[in-house]
């Protein structure tokens, strides 16, 4: 399955819409209280024209000034009640839209976090970051200013053509020669709008994507010296038609309102003209004369505002169809509607014909695993070993239940892992990788990261029991010294030991250790020996390695071949079989005897022998 999203192309989306506004629900207090406020900015709008255009005709007519101020105080307060209605319309949606905004992000959070692994490896870091900041924003934005928005800017647009209709039906004539000339033009900028901002978040989640992706690897481009040509690749390709996606909306945009406006200019001056000569023949007031010129002058904005709420609404329906495809993607690994507790396990790990195959691009089944029968007895440490690709890590993704296995069964103490909740199988596991991921925070609460309620001595003393409290003792503020992005200030030795002080903390009955050892050097390694030593110790324990100082002290050696256990046995007894394990330790023990390799070596995969 592939996560990535084709141009969203529906002008309208009843599902989304349906499923946004349920967000507003909780909110309908807030929503009726700022429609109230829309309603008080609508009749200011319409009632102010006439109420200046009185005042002047009667004042002129009476030859009374006092008549003028007081239309003209009048009209000041009227348009105070309508600010505040706008105030109270903004503040109002501002808190429901930031509330729903922090409900969705939440439940982005919650959902993705929920997601399998096979998804995460084939979704870019840099688009979910784009779906859970970008585009949940956009739907901030319509939240706050455009929902209610709209529907004031439409009432007043209504308001003022019935108004004028009311007053003269003749000069409103001119209002929809007006109207049917930006109704051309904001048909056109709609569709060249719509085209030119889908390109703009399309090429901002790539910029994303690029960034995330850069600043993740940026040790192996400094190791490569590869800066230039990033850097030569963002600016010249990715930032580049990122600026140049907005600067063609921008000039659209450009075009477009200026437009309205000429249009604006052009329709006051041919009411003024037109008006004018009516009222200098004796066929109309100077009353309706200045109302229609101010309802002109009023009447392009909300034409304006709904064009930019289109544009608006466009945005909102293709961010809401990626945010919704988001949440809806399905959990692929889920608990059983009758799914128990897990209780205290003793370790005992049993595969009865387990075969697993995942679904590939093209939608066939690959088989990874064929057959798999291990009968694992508590408190067993177990070494899986095979060239790459042989299945080793499969094996453990599936007794962690990060994947569901396709036929057979699979037991701990006798559960079969499906039919118990994922939560109370884990939080009975340990895991160790090659690749130690520390969290933002101090030392101390990385190794507390698997068990919260930890204390500080037990904190240290899981350290003490790994070898680690020394160089954590060295470092300036000691357990409370703050991890750097990406453990900077740790070397890979380092970051590894705090994840076994954070496995051995964690206590769990059931340990994985996947090529745990693999980036520690040989002096380190030595350091480690008597904390892996404790922290395999009475329990279940699966290592995939490849040193031969931790496999050939394990109580069962597993050898793996294209997704099937073809030996397995102790060390001693596999090299009296004389088979594929025999022929991976004999071809390193006889580098070790040249001296080409140290006795600590890795045992090469077939493939790497070859």
């Amino acid at each position: 399955m592939a996560f990535y999203e084709d141009e969203y192309k529906k002008v309208f989306d009843w599902d989304v819409t349906k499923r946004l506004l349920a967000y507003l629900k909780p909110h309908r207090k807030r929503v009726a209280i700022s429609i109230m406020g829309a309603l008080m900015t609508v009749l200011a709008n319409i009632i102010g024209p006439p109420l200046v255009g009185f005042a002047v005709d009667r004042g002129i007519e009476e030859g009374d000034m006092s008549i003028v101020g007081l239309g003209v105080l009048g009209y000041i307060i009227v348009q105070g009640m309508g600010l505040l209605g706008f105030r109270i319309q903004l503040s109002s949606m501002a808190v429901a839209g930031q509330s729903i905004i922090q409900k969705l992000r939440d439940e982005l959070f919650a959902h993705l976090q929920e997601l399998s692994i096979s998804f995460f490896s084939q979704y870019e870091v840099g688009r979910l970051i784009a779906r859970v900041i970008s585009d949940v924003n956009v739907l901030r934005e319509a939240i706050t200013f455009a929902v209610v928005g709209a529907f004031r800017d439409f009432l007043i647009l209504i308001g003022i053509i019935v108004t004028m209709m009311i007053i003269n039906l003749p000069l409103t004539g001119v209002a929809f020669v007006v109207i049917i000339v930006l109704g051309i033009i904001a048909n056109y900028w709609r569709i060249y709008a719509r085209k030119a901002y889908l390109k703009v978040r399309e090429t901002n989640a790539i910029v994303n994507a690029e960034l995330s992706e850069a600043f993740n690897g940026v040790r192996v481009t400094q190791a490569f010296a590869r800066e230039q040509y990033n850097y030569d690749r963002f600016t010249q390709k990715i930032n580049f038609d990122h600026r140049a996606s907005n600067v063609r909306a921008t000039r659209i945009s450009a075009l477009f309102f200026p437009s309205v406006d000429l249009v604006g200019g052009i329709a006051t001056g041919a009411m003024v003209f037109i008006g004018g000569r009516l009222v200098l023949s004796g066929q109309l007031d100077i009353f309706t004369l200045l109302t229609f010129v101010l309802y002109i002058e009023q009447f392009f904005f909300p034409i304006r505002m709904l064009a930019q709420r289109y544009n608006m609404f466009q945005a909102v329906m293709a961010a809401g169809n990626k945010i919704f495809t988001l949440m809806d993607t399905p959990v692929e690994v889920q608990d059983d509607p009758d799914a128990i507790e897990l209780p205290q396990i003793e370790g005992h790990v049993k595969f009865e014909n387990v075969s697993f195959a995942y679904d590939t691009d093209d939608n066939r089944k690959e088989l990874v695993l064929k057959n798999i029968t291990l009968d694992v007895p508590a408190g067993t440490t177990v070494a899986l070993v095979g060239h790459t690709g042989a299945g080793k890590s499969t094996i453990v993704r599936l007794i962690m239940r990060m994947y569901d296995i396709t036929s057979g069964t699979l037991t701990i103490d006798g559960y079969d892992i499906r039919r118990v909740t994922q939560r109370s199988l884990r939080r009975q596991m340990g895991v160790v990788l090659q690749e130690s991921h520390l969290f933002s925070g101090t030392v101390a609460e990385n190794i507390r990261y698997g068990r919260l309620d930890a204390t500080d001595e037990e904190v240290i003393a899981a350290a003490k029991a790994v070898g680690a409290h020394e160089f954590i003792m060295a470092m300036e503020n000691g357990y409370q010294t703050e991890i750097r992005e990406g453990a900077s200030n740790l070397s890979t030795g380092q970051k590894q030991l705090l994840s076994f002080a954070r496995a051995l903390l964690a206590d769990p009955r059931i340990l994985i250790l996947d090529e745990a050892t693999s980036n520690i050097d040989t002096q380190t390694e030595q350091i480690i020996q008597a904390g892996l030593a404790r922290l395999l110790k009475g329990r279940t324990s699966f290592v995939i390695a490849h040193r031969l100082s931790t496999i050939t002290s394990a109580d069962m050696i597993v050898v793996m071949d294209h997704g099937e256990i073809v030996e397995q046995g102790t060390h001693e007894e596999l090299l009296k079989l004389g088979g594929m394990y025999f022929d991976l330790y004999s071809m390193t023990y006889a580098r070790e005897l040249e001296g080409q390799v140290a006795p600590d070596a890795d045992i090469l995969s077939a493939e790497e022998m070859q």
